[in-house]
């Protein structure tokens, strides 16, 4: 589709305030000022935690994910409790839409503005009327500039459009929220270089089969990317999962096989997470290898290794792997509790209670050792778990500490320690 590029001289956002500023100038590195600039709190832990501690002023932050999964819902409920004077733009949903949400949200808030509008030049009309600490802008697919003669939605007027939030944001020093539609591979709509354009990128995902949603970071310029907030979808909004440990196991008092509790790691946080398997003889004769929140090679490398290591003849059987909460984690300190799983329910003996495990495998059967083992030994501890099974090699500094550990250097020895 041949997309015609009208050539109009462009103003910026605020005609005033661009031709009063001055170039800037080469700075030597050991001159700039090195201040910590504050950063705005959005008074959700979770969203904090994300973005490494809260919007930085003049920053934009792009939000990604699938239809219905709850990112209108996620800034809304920002946008209705922040203390500072925000605006919320829809591009896809009337006014009376939004304050039928809002209500069950949170009636009372009198410092949210919403804003139905389309054009990049009236947004920028009613902001400089309104002058909020914060700009929401739901979607970026729905935005078009007079200065590109194209469709809304279109690569040109996405580039556009973002091109003039970001002049924006960096000279008035407001940081601004874009909220971007997704293609059926997951990827952000619209042209790469959206990404490359903004701050920080942000993945909302989750099933929505579950109630829990995570937030991820793709890309920050002023944190961690390896940080992660866990949400519970409610008739009232998102709520924050403080301690998503507790919500990743089932509390099931009987003893099942085919499950083993895995001390994991995403970002700064320690979670504990239950893995199930279910081993059962092929009925088709080709066996079947499923996994859902895990790697299916991975997978596939683990049932290999049982088979050469450890002498279990799996290859005539279906293999069927979960991890519960509908999270995918990709930490490979889980090894050891997959292999566990496995082999609990191939024999069909469960797995004590009070036991987890943290530890890597290697194609030669050894246990590997694992970063940060003293932060998953004590998140193991709080929860009440009684032995911790790591590798041998892992250097330990805690002491005086209730759970037992366990170390091991073969996955044969493993499988002797569990089962006998």
């Amino acid at each position: 589709m041949e997309e015609v590029v009208q050539k109009e001289e462009k103003r910026s956002w605020k005609t005033e305030s661009s031709s009063l500023k001055k170039a800037s100038k080469p700075l030597r590195i050991s001159e700039i000022n090195q201040d910590n600039e504050q950063r705005l709190d959005t008074q959700n832990l979770e969203f904090n935690r994300v973005l490494g501690g809260g919007l930085v002023p003049g920053s934009l932050t792009l939000l990604g994910g699938e239809p219905g999964i709850g990112k209108s819902t996620l800034l809304l409920q920002i946008a209705l409790r922040l203390p500072y004077k925000t605006l919320y733009v829809s591009g896809e949903e009337s006014q009376k839409q939004i304050k039928m949400r809002a209500d069950r949200i949170q009636p009372d808030s009198k410092e949210c503005y919403i804003l139905t509008e389309t054009k990049t030049q009236n947004i920028f009309q009613q902001i400089t009327q309104v002058e909020p600490d914060l700009v929401i802008i739901d979607s970026i697919q729905t935005l078009h500039t007079d200065y590109i003669d194209s469709a809304a939605g279109s690569i040109s007027q996405i580039r556009e459009s973002t091109a003039e939030l970001i002049k924006f944001a960096k000279e008035s020093h407001t940081p601004v929220i874009l909220v971007g539609h997704i293609t059926k591979d997951g990827t952000i709509a619209g042209p790469k270089i959206l990404e490359h354009m903004v701050d920080t990128v942000l993945q909302f995902e989750g099933d929505r089969n579950y109630v829990y949603r995570i937030l991820r970071s793709l890309k920050n310029r002023f944190g961690s990317t390896a940080e992660l907030g866990i949400y519970e979808m409610q008739g009232s909004g998102l709520r924050e999962v403080n301690n998503p440990s507790e919500i990743l196991i089932s509390k099931n008092e009987e003893d099942l096989s085919g499950t083993a509790i895995a001390a994991t790691i995403e970002g700064m946080r320690p979670l504990l997470i239950e893995i199930q398997a279910l081993v059962s003889s092929a009925v088709y004769g080709t066996p079947q290898r499923s996994a859902t929140g895990f790697n299916v090679k991975r997978l596939n490398m683990l049932l290999a290794v049982l088979e050469k290591r450890a002498g279990f003849r799996l290859g005539a059987k279906d293999v069927f792997l979960n991890i519960t909460g509908g999270i995918t984690v990709d930490d490979p300190a889980i090894d050891l509790a997959v292999m566990a799983s496995i082999l609990s329910s191939n024999s069909d003996i469960p797995i004590e209670k009070g036991v987890c495990f943290a530890a890597e495998v290697g194609l030669a059967g050894e246990v590997r050792p694992v970063q940060r083992v003293d932060q998953r030994i004590l998140e193991a501890e709080k929860l009440g778990f009684t032995e911790i099974y790591v590798s041998k090699n892992n250097k330990i500094g805690l002491k005086n500490t209730s759970i037992q550990v366990r170390r091991f250097s073969k996955i044969e020895d493993v499988v002797t320690g569990l089962f006998g």
